[in-house]
């Protein structure tokens, strides 16, 4: 038995959740270094054991959500329409699809940290205004005016990528404070369905918008959508975090700087390195500053543990570094949709809206397959159900890169690859996400989610850029080169838009086999959660 313990003054029972945050301390004598509007806001807001977020708060989250996946995400069936009707260059065109998700990935992290030290909602807010100015800047863009439109365009694009780096870390860090065992997974399922079910029907959305009232109409939808989030989440109280030496330490600017000039640099030279010369003086240069900044960002965080920007002491934890490592490769993949859309689209003069009807099926699997992935976390805990995600995943993305069939051939299987992809998407999903929050302290949870969203958007634009410029090298090899490629000949007469296709998906199905391989290695073997 325990020594018993000294008699303890009586508290009152606290009805709420264990884990929800605790309530505000005593205003009653206001912090001189406070702000007033701080003071009167915090006055004003609702006590946090008071709120009970009901479905439609649930929903306003998923809403802010989809401003990403859904709307910005469209671009990765639309972009060739959008180039054509602004005058945009292919390699803009190509950065503009990559820049959201890369401004996202560099900066979620420090906005999951930001929301740590001063309360998520404020930032959650804050990137719903900024979801609201990047599609405005879209929806302005003038056309056929050169420099000013590729601005204006690739502004909106990093602003959205701004506004991402806010809702997805602030919006899980909420849904794990108001949510407790089985509720709060159920409502990670519903955030997933935000995520992976709003890339799903994006190409589709997309491109039946752009298809009946014009691309422009995508973003104005998404300004609408905004708006509702905003109205359904407005009574969310702010919780002010507790003192904690977390919140009191100095921001890592210089890590900041290096990871940003690591990421810019490997974006740029994967995506624009057919324009610069892979092996050119621009291009080797791209790559050794990429290296130096990494090796840079590495040894400052070694030196300031803790109080580094991403705290790599994090990844001791197996619980938390599987479902993140196995994050990034599983949302890389997802470009397998931009290579076989664009593939129908070009070599069989589809349209964007017939090119998106493939994707129904992927889009059916990851809603039906969430739940399910949810259901197996309950019962078998985080990894089988991500093993098993991973391996239909692998399955369909090879199917989908099977470009060398004839065409009409090629639309069903693509069609079937890209629902069993999804299906791998939904397994995966929630018991990644679930498994990421739960494996910190309640402090941490902004800044796990910020690093396993990071994990999301850096994946999909690497995996966007890689195989978009791979897909384009392709299409310029002259037809006679590229039976060379394959030294029994069964390359000969592929045209070279097939040709591209088939280096970019063959790319995705490397990082695939990666994929499986890095939840069966990290992610541990474990029971089902206790609720």
């Amino acid at each position: 038995m325990p020594d018993p313990q000294p008699p303890a003054q009586p508290i009152p029972e606290d009805p709420a959740p264990a884990r929800t945050a605790p309530p505000a301390p005593d205003s009653s004598e206001p912090d001189p270094t406070e702000p007033a509007a701080a003071r009167a806001a915090a006055a004003a807001a609702p006590p946090v054991h008071a709120f009970r977020p009901g479905g439609t708060w649930l929903l306003g989250v998923v809403l802010a959500v989809l401003t990403f996946w859904l709307f910005a995400q469209s671009l990765l069936n639309v972009i060739p329409t959008i180039r054509e009707s602004l005058g945009m260059s292919a390699a803009v065109g190509d950065l503009a699809v990559s820049l959201t998700a890369l401004f996202a990935g560099i900066f979620v992290v420090v906005a999951g940290g930001i929301g740590d030290r001063i309360g998520q909602t404020v930032v959650f807010r804050v990137g719903i205004a900024l979801s609201i100015l990047g599609a405005l800047l879209l929806v302005l863009t003038p056309a056929h005016q050169g420099a000013l439109t590729a601005a204006l365009f690739l502004g909106g694009r990093a602003v959205l990528g701004l506004s991402t780096a806010c809702i997805m870390p602030s919006a899980l860090s909420l849904i794990s404070t108001f949510f407790e065992g089985p509720e709060r997974q159920r409502a990670v399922s519903m955030f997933s369905l935000g995520t992976f079910g709003g890339l799903g029907v994006a190409s589709l959305a997309g491109g039946l918008i752009a298809g009946a009232l014009g691309w422009r109409t995508i973003f104005l939808i998404s300004i609408a959508a905004s708006l509702l989030a905003y109205w359904w989440t407005r009574r969310t109280p702010w919780i002010r975090p507790e003192p904690s030496t977390a919140a009191r330490r100095r921001f890592d600017w210089a890590g900041l700087a290096v990871f940003f000039v690591a990421l810019v640099g490997l974006n740029v030279y994967i995506s624009q390195g057919r324009t610069l010369g892979w092996t050119s003086a621009a291009g080797l240069g791209l790559l050794a500053l990429t290296a130096l900044a990494f090796a840079a960002f590495v040894a400052l965080s070694l030196r300031r543990g803790a109080d580094a920007f991403i705290d790599l002491r994090m990844f001791s934890n197996l619980r938390f570094t599987g479902p993140v490592v196995a994050n990034f490769p599983m949302n890389s993949t997802a470009a397998i949709i931009i290579v076989s859309l664009g593939l129908m689209q070009a070599a069989a003069g589809w349209s964007p809206l017939q090119a998106g009807l493939l994707t129904i099926g992927h889009l059916v699997c990851v809603i039906a397959a969430i739940r399910i992935g949810e259901k197996l976390l309950q019962r078998l805990g985080p990894k089988r159900p991500m093993l098993w995600g991973t391996l239909s995943g692998m399955v369909g993305l090879l199917l989908a890169a099977c470009t060398f069939l004839p065409l009409p051939a090629y639309a069903p299987v693509t069609a079937l690859g890209l629902a069993l992809f999804g299906l791998g998407q939904g397994l995966f999903a929630t018991p990644a996400i679930d498994a990421t929050i739960t494996s910190v302290p309640r402090d941490g949870v902004g800044a796990a989610s910020g690093i396993l969203k990071m994990g999301s958007t850096l994946g999909q634009a690497i995996g966007v850029s890689a195989a978009t410029a791979l897909s384009a090298l392709g299409r310029e090899s002259a037809p006679a080169s590229i039976a060379g490629w394959a030294p029994t000949g069964w390359l000969e007469g592929t045209d070279p838009e097939r040709f591209g296709a088939m280096l970019g998906a063959g790319l995705l199905g490397v990082i695939a086999v990666a994929m499986v391989l890095s939840v069966l290695v990290l992610v541990p073997r474990s029971g089902a959660p206790k609720a």
